[in-house]
């Protein structure tokens, strides 16, 4: 199953640039593990926002949130989920 997730990431004003950082970091090595493993396809940045698009090529619904709540910023994020499906249009 695919899945177009958008995330918006909001930290609180209170919190260090260095646990900022450090989150990210981890985000980073979180993202590319998902990538290599093929259950994030892709992963697009938003111009001007801390935010992105992804596509998720998952089992169903269960290993989606597993995943996504598996993210370190997950307690800061906004998450939006549309599932996809082959248009009948697309040539590929």
């Amino acid at each position: 199953m695919l899945f177009l997730a958008r995330m918006d990431v909001t930290f609180p004003e209170s919190m260090t640039e260095e646990t900022k950082a450090d989150f990210q970091v981890k985000e980073k090595e979180y993202s590319g593990n998902l990538q290599r493993e093929g259950r994030m396809r892709d992963i697009w940045r938003v111009v001007g926002e801390y935010a992105n698009y992804s596509v998720y090529d998952v089992a169903d619904n269960d290993e989606l949130h597993a995943i996504l709540s598996g993210f370190p910023m997950y307690p800061y994020m906004d998450i939006k989920v549309t599932p996809l499906a082959k248009h009948p249009n697309s040539i590929k």
